[in-house]
């Protein structure tokens, strides 16, 4: 099967070579307005090629994507240090008001996976456009908070001394500053995280609570702080969900899409857990939050319809 990803940065290109690395799909096709960045990323991942999997790499303009399974979406204006994610919307929509319809005239039978920022909004703004040409709302997807559950269970991993692919824990809502930790849910092993903690005798208080916090919501403007920008992480997500439709592993991710489980009509994308496959998004699976997580998810339900509602598409 074969892949395209519209837009070559950071993000795009590394997102390219994890696919190599894990040898998914036979042929990746990269399109980015900047033809001499493309050829360049395309000559670097293909002397990666002899060293990893065997698949083809190759530049081209959109009619070039008309076979793909899916197109990874990484077009966009890079988050700028400093600068939330809701900052970029403006100048990121934009940008998807041609690309999506430049991907789906050629690829109508695609799936279209968002990795631009800010990420929940782009991926809304992506259903509307593909609404155009038929395309359900199941088959859009964005990396949502894929990487912020992974930092969530690796911090709580490393805090624990426990394997974080034994940790499960959700982080749910916005890709963003009110992205929602789901402390209720935590596990470890079979265990609750209070059950746990106590039966090893591990003091988990509200202290280190804070701290997992600050490092799940706040990773990565401290990335953009030391380096610029962030892709490994992102980077890596998309592989995953490249793997997942393309095998049609039925996994449960925390992409963003559009669902109408956090209240009233589906006007919003946001993530939650999603059972992925072979045709993108086959459920979107309610949380039996706590409380006070519940009017966290709301609120930031809010916050991304009042974004929403500044845009005109």
């Amino acid at each position: 099967m074969n892949i395209g990803i519209v837009g070559n940065g950071l993000v795009g290109s590394t997102a390219a070579y994890a696919i190599i690395m894990r040898g998914l799909g036979r042929k990746i096709v990269l399109v980015d307005k900047n033809k001499k960045r493309s050829i360049a990323e395309t000559n670097d991942l293909l002397h990666a090629i002899p060293f990893a999997n065997p698949l083809t790499v190759r530049h081209g303009n959109y009619e070039d994507l008309a076979d793909c399974k899916l197109v990874v979406i990484a077009a966009g204006v890079s988050q700028r240090k400093g600068e939330s994610r809701l900052d970029l919307l403006k100048r990121n929509a934009d940008v998807f008001a041609k690309v999506i319809p430049a991907i789906l005239t050629v690829a109508p039978e695609s799936i279209l996976v968002i990795a631009t920022n800010p990420l929940d909004i782009m991926t809304y703004i992506a259903t509307r456009f593909a609404a155009d040409f038929g395309v359900p709302a199941t088959r859009v997807l964005g990396t949502g908070t894929m990487l912020d559950t992974a930092r969530f269970r690796s911090l709580l991993g490393a805090m624990l001394d426990i394997d974080p692919q034994h940790v499960h824990g959700y982080v749910v809502g916005e890709h963003g500053d009110s992205e929602v930790l789901t402390w209720s849910l935590a596990t470890v092993g079979a265990m609750g995280l209070e059950e746990f903690c106590k039966q090893r005798s591990i003091i988990f208080d509200e202290d280190r609570k804070r701290r997992v916090d600050d490092g799940v919501r706040n990773a990565a403007y401290s990335i953009i702080d030391g380096k610029g920008a962030t892709y490994y992480g992102i980077g890596s997500a998309i592989a995953k969900i490249v793997d997942v439709i393309l095998h049609d592993q039925r996994s449960i991710l925390t992409v963003s899409t559009m669902t109408s489980l956090t209240g009233g009509a589906a006007d919003v994308s946001i993530s939650l857990p999603n059972l992925v496959g072979g045709n993108g998004i086959l459920e979107t699976l309610p949380l039996p939050l706590s409380i006070g997580e519940s009017v966290e998810l709301k609120r930031s339900v809010e916050i991304l319809k009042a974004e929403i509602e500044k845009i005109d598409i």
